[in-house]
């Protein structure tokens, strides 16, 4: 019986114990429910500045850099914040480069163009005279090539390249006089960066190189008698018309440019793997979103240009545009000639090209002439 009582107590006191565990009663249980419920330690989020070559709030351009700026910090969910400043407001436009690369920036958002007295290769990466839209720049980028030789082009100024837009083919720019024939252009003095500029001054014209915030300024006043920018989406809200009368097209300096995220290397390098891939993938949304937004709105710009503001909307003359294709031709060549890097980009930009203007010729060329009936 006294074994009885004693295994009937042992028994009671098992029990007792499992229950402690089952409702959490023993102190192990009650250490790790404190330390579970204890708020995690408050992480500082990580503030990045980005400076553009863009006057603020630009359409599409400066705007562009202030979208990819909010998904950058949406997506980290504010452990990233990037904060934008436009040209001028922490260094000038054309200075973008050298303060991402020496870290006084973390990110810039530009055109590569802009860089090309310091990284001639560089121009490559925006756009070239009768070269690809932006539906085969943005192929060659990222299934052709073109973003590893980019990475590998900057690498050595301490910077990560992303591309973060793109305008789709631009005009060919706003004039102060009638362009009849390539004599037209001997002399004129036009505001165009990048390889355009320099296929334009071989067919005689006088390239000016400046920042956007000064265009209008320099037409107006004729320190300049003519000028590109963008399209007409960018040129209405510039007020260009008010300062040109003729219109031009089409863009051949521009067929598909390419709008640029550059990231100081030490900064993206310092940043958690899951990080890194959201700047990534902000940049790669805002590539497609900027083209989307041109695409959109181009026309109806076009449209009030024209009725409202009676801008006279003028084609090349096709022998105009053949003189300024050997010229191209003779420029790229050039370039490439006199830089290896240089010459890397363009073979390689070029080798693509020739394979999807095959394939255009039956998919793209032909779908848009049965289109319009032609």
């Amino acid at each position: 019986m006294q074994k009885l009582a004693n295994l009937s107590k042992l028994a009671l006191a098992g029990l007792f114990s499992l229950s402690l565990v089952a409702c959490g009663g023993s102190n192990e249980s009650k250490t790790n429910e404190t330390a579970q419920a204890a708020p995690a330690a408050k992480v500082e989020p990580i503030e990045w500045k980005m400076v553009t070559t863009w006057p603020k709030n630009f359409p599409a351009l400066g705007t562009g850099a202030e979208k990819l700026a909010t998904s950058i910090t949406e997506m980290s969910g504010g452990r990233l914040k990037v904060k934008v400043y436009a040209a001028g407001e922490l260094v000038p436009a054309l200075e973008a480069f050298d303060a991402v690369s020496r870290g006084t920036a973390q990110m810039g958002h530009a055109a590569s163009y802009y860089w090309k007295g310091k990284v001639p290769a560089a121009q490559f990466f925006t756009t070239t005279p009768f070269g690809l839209t932006a539906q085969e720049m943005n192929s060659w980028l990222y299934s052709g090539g073109g973003m590893e030789l980019w990475e590998e082009i900057y690498a050595p100024f301490n910077i990560v390249p992303m591309a973060a837009g793109n305008t789709g083919v631009q005009m060919g720019g706003w004039f102060n006089k009638e362009i009849n024939s390539v004599a037209d252009l001997d002399g004129l003095k036009m505001r165009m960066p990048g390889l355009g500029g320099e296929v334009i001054a071989k067919a005689g014209a006088t390239v000016v190189n400046m920042p956007g915030s000064e265009i209008f300024t320099a037409l107006q006043t004729g320190a300049i008698d003519a000028t590109e920018w963008v399209g007409p989406y960018n040129d209405l809200a510039f007020g260009i018309y008010k300062a040109a009368k003729y219109y031009y097209f089409p863009g051949w300096q521009e067929p598909g440019s390419a709008v640029e995220t550059f990231i100081n290397k030490d900064a993206f390098a310092a940043l958690p793997k899951d990080l890194q891939q959201i700047v990534r993938a902000a940049a790669r949304q805002a590539n497609a979103d900027m083209l989307d937004e041109f695409t959109a709105l181009n026309n109806s710009a076009l449209e009030t240009l024209v009725n409202e503001h009676h801008v006279q909307l003028k084609r090349f003359p096709n022998d105009v545009l053949a003189e300024l294709r050997t010229a191209s031709d003779k420029v790229m060549a050039e370039v490439a000639a006199n830089d290896p890097a240089s010459q890397k980009v363009y073979d390689s930009m070029k080798a693509f090209k020739e394979k999807v203007m095959k394939w255009h010729e039956i998919s793209e060329r032909a779908f848009i002439n049965a289109r319009a009936g032609e």
